[in-house]
């Protein structure tokens, strides 16, 4: 693609966007494209995304232990995997966006799949399950299970959706940010505020979501409730095309696949590790001393530039920009490991805490009775109030202390959520706690059939502070990601942000799994038995709470290794001292 223009084609050329072209492949305008207009539209699609997966989402422990069957361990299980699985294929669809296809292509392409998990999901909501009339009739257990080709159809147009989502969420959101110009310091201010805007659309149709399509699914019809998400899909996909002229599009700076430059450092510096040369090859500087570039984390990767003594493989080496592009990558996974735990603390609202919800008294206005998944609104409701507080009042007041123009820097925004969810598990396991002497105060242990007299408003605490710390921490690690992560690598960084909420919920998955089979050997009553009045969830919250406080703990210690790193250039991460052997 020529980009080449001429002065008298282009008399605005001084106010074009480097790096970036419009639809058509030319030179990109900064009145014409871009900004805050392009930056709604992507916006706008996310809303109804997440209008679609989270009224699939919220509700589905209930669709799981209800019309399909599902012990409420297996359910919890069962949506854990998911929701890590179609997190984790966001790397996936990551990859694909940034070495073939690039953002736009990418959204349309998983917009079509996403699309057709939502149709076939519906569809397999119309066929009969095992609390149908004939089921309930009858004496032959083998008539009450699920039928196994719903149970395939179900589960396939379930992860047809995750696809579709993975390939979805990183792109848009990266997508999003691209429509301002990091160099430019007023679109570079509006790049930070992009963030905490994008979450509060994301929790407004997440709210929207919860309280209709929850209602929709319980009161009405299971089919009518996952479609209604199929048609905000449709519609999502429509404004994203329609918006197409107005978006500006990165242009690559390297033929090269990013995970091909990246890749080749690694295989470089383990092949010179033994390397006597003190001297490194750069393609930008020629030759230089690498005795220069021993500061800084991950000195080992420097030996990628080395010219081995006696060698002519001069075209093989790697340029110092290369070499940095892997140190960036590298520099993220400390973070990374040091806040799964909050990816384990998120899948709690969507599994045990809508079951908890499910067994107290949810009455308001004269005995009108809300879903139980209604009451996970709270998080998305209180994300929206905080995040306008955030961007409006602590930012402008905190910037007056700091002189930071984002207020406090990002990793200060996510040790900050770290904290917060530590506590929001220790008032959940109090709740819990008050429910479960409830319970056996009025002699309801052994009748998990009839609601418990605690109203579902002691809930509320623990989803409010549920949702601050997400403000903090989920913004904080989708800015650090996609700034810490090279220009080729934006939608990468986006993933890795969604990567650890995906495993997460995996480690969640696979914690339930191991406390229910310890914790229900020999006949005992499981910490997450199906009659939840016999269970000890809040044995669960005060386990997370704990290990909140442990990765908070790690996460210090990444922040004050960063400030040594900066200042003395000392190796700060274990996964540093694992590679002091190699350092010159």
């Amino acid at each position: 693609m020529d980009l080449s223009v001429s002065a008298s084609d282009s008399p605005l050329l001084n106010d074009t966007v480097d790096g970036t072209v419009d639809f058509q492949g030319h030179p990109v305008l900064r009145s014409s494209a871009g900004g805050w207009r392009s930056a709604s539209f992507m916006i706008g699609v996310e809303v109804a995304e997440r209008f679609a997966y989270y009224g699939i989402g919220a509700n589905l422990i209930t669709y799981l232990t209800g019309p399909l069957g599902q012990s409420v361990a297996t359910a919890a299980e069962s949506v854990n995997i998911w929701s890590g699985i179609s997190m984790l294929f966001t790397l996936l669809g990551a990859f694909v966006a940034d070495s073939f296809f690039g953002r736009y292509r990418t959204i349309l392409f998983s917009s079509a799949i996403y699309v057709l998990g939502l149709a076939l999901l519906s569809f397999s909501a119309l066929l009969p399950t095992t609390t149908s009339l004939l089921c309930q009739n009858s004496n032959e257990i083998s008539s009450c299970s699920t039928p196994q080709f719903q149970l395939v159809l179900f589960f396939v147009s379930l992860y047809l959706i995750g696809v579709g989502q993975g390939g979805h969420k990183p792109c848009v959101q990266a997508f999003g940010a691209d429509q301002f110009d990091a160099q430019h310091p007023q679109e570079a201010k509006s790049k930070s505020s992009f963030f905490n805007w994008w979450f509060f659309g994301v929790c407004a149709g997440t709210f929207v979501a919860i309280l209709v399509v929850t209602y929709t699914e319980e009161n009405l019809s299971w089919s009518l409730g996952f479609g209604i998400p199929f048609i905000m899909m449709v519609i999502a996909s429509v404004v994203f095309v329609f918006g197409k002229y107005t978006y500006r599009y990165s242009v690559k700076k390297y033929d090269k696949s990013p995970f091909v430059r990246i890749g080749r450092v690694f295989v470089s510096a383990a092949r010179n590790w033994r390397a006597s040369s003190t001297f490194i090859f750069d393609q930008e500087e020629s030759a230089t001393d690498l005795s220069q570039q021993k500061a800084g984390q991950f000195r080992f990767l420097n030996k990628a530039c080395i010219v081995p003594n006696h060698s002519n493989q001069c075209g093989m080496v790697c340029s110092m920009s290369e070499v940095e592009e892997a140190k960036a990558v590298l520099r993220i996974f400390p973070v990374w490991m040091t806040v799964l735990v909050f990816g384990i603390v998120f899948a709690q609202d969507s599994t045990f805490f809508t079951k908890q919800g499910a067994t107290m008294d949810r009455s308001i206005l004269s005995g009108f009775i809300i879903p139980a998944a209604a009451i996970d609104s709270f998080v998305p409701l209180s994300i929206v109030i905080f995040i306008t507080i955030y961007d409006r009042v602590f930012v402008f007041i905190a910037r007056a202390f700091t002189g930071i123009q984002s207020g406090i820097t990002t990793l200060q925004r996510i040790g900050t959520g770290l904290v917060i969810s530590a506590i929001s598990m220790l008032v959940a396991s109090m709740v819990e706690r008050k429910r479960l002497r409830i319970a056996e105060e009025t002699g309801l242990v052994d009748r998990p059939d009839i609601t418990i007299p605690m109203s579902f408003w002691w809930l509320v605490p623990q989803y409010t502070l549920y949702g601050l710390a997400e403000v903090f921490t989920l913004v904080g690690l989708q800015e650090f990601f996609y700034d810490q992560c090279p220009s080729d690598l934006k939608s990468m960084g986006l993933a890795f942000y969604t990567s650890v909420l995906g495993t997460g919920s995996i480690l969640s998955s696979l914690l339930v799994s191991v406390i229910d089979e310890a914790t229900g050997a020999n006949g005992q009553n499981s910490w997450f038995s199906d009659n939840l009045n016999k269970a000890h969830l809040d044995y669960f919250y005060l386990l997370l709470s704990g290990l909140s406080l442990l990765a908070f703990v790690g996460f210090l210690f990444q922040i004050i290794s960063k400030v040594l790193v900066s200042k003395y250039g000392m190796l700060p991460t274990v996964l540093s001292v694992g590679f002091r052997r190699w350092n010159v």
